[in-house]
């Protein structure tokens, strides 16, 4: 029903910037809910930012707060994650991931839909 599909990440000194793109396909773009997480090796997947079409407002973890902006073109069927400041701590995989209605905005298990994942790693 969605296919996700990422780019961008790569590796960056600390405080430099990157921005991911995840292109989604499907008819469903326009009303799902789409979110970023994140995970580092031996961790779990942490959450980044989400956005809810039905309010339309966008969440963002408290460790990437003014930091990261998160933003979605309708017309291309992507969603981005602008990351500016970037901190040796940001060094993780990072997934787009998407669902109809998630029962909690920041929960990875509640997501359907996901990215294959892209690296980001900053370097101090």
């Amino acid at each position: 029903q969605v296919q996700l599909t990422q780019s961008g990440g790569g590796s960056v000194q600390a405080g430099g910037s990157l921005r991911l793109s995840c292109a989604a396909s499907g008819p469903t773009f326009y009303t799902y809910t789409m979110a970023w997480f994140r995970q580092a090796p031996g961790k779990g997947r942490e959450f980044v930012a989400a956005h809810r079409r039905t309010v339309n407002v966008t969440e963002y973890a408290d460790s990437v707060k003014g930091r990261f902006t998160m933003s979605r073109d309708y017309a291309k069927n992507t969603v981005y994650v602008q990351m500016n400041s970037l901190k040796p701590e940001d060094t993780a995989v990072y997934y787009c991931a998407a669902d109809a209605s998630p029962t909690d905005l920041f929960r990875a298990d509640r997501y359907g839909y996901w990215g294959q994942g892209t690296q980001v790693t900053v370097s101090s």
